[in-house]
């Protein structure tokens, strides 16, 4: 590429000649970037296409130029635009770099924040000469989790530290719209308010550009990153031919958000090999459309072999898949507390007892089981109390667990249950999200 062309490219990018724009916080997020910039390891933002990873390295831009790092020392590169499709190789990144270099002049090792880096083959390489030259500090983002497959974390093994971003969590959503819950008190009595929020919530997802849009561009734009995620995060990237069969998996597993699943059901439903099942699931796992949690077993050679329970990234992208008057509060419900732990840096199972009774969620933290989740709407009827309230006695007994915290989540006011000598906080959902 002619040096006229990528420095106009990167001027277009960068702030060198304007003022930085203004962005929403991610406190969790932010906060993690720069304790990993005060380090020489490469940062490594991953997660889905859409989640806010782009806006998170310009409010880590905004940060270090706050902390007096002038402008000129950071640079900026969107691998994602079509000017460069046709020259996205390792060299490019080089010829980048020292266009840069002699247009801007850097005075200090310069901050390198590459957008989308999985789309440039052999990145690895030469983010690691960087690394171990101390040329430059790196800063990369992408949208696929193969992106740090065992040859790249090979390369860059102990080079790294990383980060997931998911989209935006209920208190984040709320701090989006500029709504502040503090207390238990505050929560009440903006229950109206905070309903609706909820509901929006549970509709059209958290992805952040969507709170930006009317209610009828909403599904429109949840439709395009459907495509966009499954075009250019799997098509493209693993030239596959059966596009309609990937849409179908990636929709039925989506909708049924919650769903326990084999691969070979999958293969037989959808009238496909074994390997093709399993390759669509691995690439839908990949571009971190769908998450899975293996049935607990403390034997790994059977929590392996057991069927896997599947959880959508976003229940605006799961609400555009499914049937029209689909009931699905509970599984939605469920989902949302999935994302929420998951957020929180939790490890996840889900357990069946011996006579089929199903724990929504053994939580482990730190190589240790420290809390039994079970979700539900309601514990209005007896019926649905007994069923959701005896797992905790039978799980506790079958993996002989003590003094493990048993919490069940619901839409009704926070209460204790003991049942069958089990303490259980049964805690409302909304302050369990807003942890108040």
């Amino acid at each position: 590429m002619d040096k006229s062309n990528i420095i106009e490219i990167l001027n277009e990018w960068n702030y060198w000649n304007r003022a930085l724009p203004t962005t929403h916080t991610r406190d969790l997020y932010d906060e993690k970037i720069m304790h990993f910039l005060e380090h020489d390891e490469v940062t490594v933002i991953k997660g889905i296409r859409r989640s806010g990873k782009s806006t998170l390295m310009l409010s880590a831009i905004k940060k270090l130029v706050a902390n007096g790092i002038d402008i000129k020392n950071i640079l900026f590169v969107n691998l994602e635009d079509p000017r460069f499709i046709h020259h996205l190789c390792v060299e490019l990144l080089q010829t980048i770099k020292e266009v840069y270099q002699e247009y801007l002049n850097p005075d200090i090792q310069p901050y390198i924040f590459l957008d989308e880096i999985q789309n440039i083959p052999q990145w690895e390489k030469w983010v690691n000469k960087e690394y171990e030259l101390k040329q430059s500090k790196i800063i990369i983002s992408g949208s696929n989790s193969s992106m740090l497959s065992s040859e790249i974390a090979s390369t860059l093994s102990g080079r790294y530290l990383q980060l997931d971003v998911y989209p935006l969590s209920f208190l984040e959503y709320l701090h989006f719209k500029n709504i502040t819950i503090k207390t238990k008190l505050e929560l009440v009595n903006k229950k109206i308010e905070m309903n609706r929020e909820f509901e929006e919530y549970l509709t059209y997802g958290a992805f952040p550009k969507i709170l930006e849009y009317d209610t009828s561009m909403k599904k429109e734009l949840l439709s395009t990153y459907k495509d966009s995620i499954l075009l250019k995060d799997i098509v493209a990237r693993y030239n596959l031919k059966e596009y309609k069969i990937l849409e179908e998996i990636a929709a039925f597993l989506l909708a049924n958000s919650g769903i326990t699943q084999s691969i070979n059901k999958l293969k037989n439903n959808f009238k496909i090999s074994y390997d093709m099942a399993n390759a669509y699931v691995e690439y839908l796992l990949k571009a971190y459309m769908i998450f899975e949690i293996p049935k607990f077993d403390y034997s790994l050679k059977k929590q392996n072999v057991n069927d896997k329970k599947y959880y959508s990234i976003d229940l605006g992208l799961s609400n555009i898949m499914r049937v029209p008057n689909l009931q699905t509060r509970g599984d939605d419900l469920e989902t949302i507390v999935f994302l929420e732990l998951i957020r929180r840096g939790y490890a996840l199972y889900y357990y069946k007892t011996s006579n089929g009774w199903e724990c929504d969620f053994i939580v482990e933290k730190e190589n240790k089981i420290v809390e039994l989740i079970q979700v539900t709407q309601s514990l209005k009827e007896q019926k649905t109390q007994k069923r959701e309230l005896r797992v905790f006695a039978k799980v506790l007994q079958e993996l002989q667990l003590k003094n493990i915290k048993c919490t069940l989540l619901y839409e009704e006011p926070t209460k204790e249950y003991i049942y069958d000598t089990v303490n259980i906080q049964a805690i409302n959902i909304k302050e369990w999200l807003l942890e108040l």
